[in-house]
């Protein structure tokens, strides 16, 4: 991978124009991360390597948390390939579990567990 393209990741406030695809991952007290990207740097391996720092970076910081979950848009193949190559592990489909743009949609649940290996 492009080390110059990790280093010009930065963090500062989110632009709606600038999300063209992103993740939610809740948790039990109904927090939530999201991973947003900009299509200007998809296929490049950044988000999935954002992903696996991310996953490792939760198990550390809280190593009383056994899973991580990812609800992606059934039809998001993107996020969803981003998740298998970062080793998260494909539970199956929510049927009409969430309203987006106004419609019910199919959601496809992942996990990571502190015992899996990335």
């Amino acid at each position: 991978m492009d080390e110059e393209i990790i280093d010009n990741i930065t963090l500062r406030p989110i632009e709606i124009s600038d999300i063209d695809d992103f993740m939610v991952w809740p948790t039990d007290d109904n927090s939530e991360a999201r991973v947003c990207s900009c299509s200007h740097f998809w296929g490049k391996g950044i988000v999935t390597r954002v992903v696996k720092l991310v996953t490792s970076a939760v198990f550390s910081e809280f190593p009383y948390l056994e899973r991580l979950e990812v609800l992606v848009d059934v039809d998001n193949q993107g996020s969803q390939r981003v998740l298998e190559k970062a080793c998260f592990f494909k539970e199956g489909i929510l049927r009409k579990y969430m309203v987006l743009k106004g419609k019910s949609r199919d959601i496809v649940i992942f996990s990571f567990l502190a015992t899996d290996s990335l």
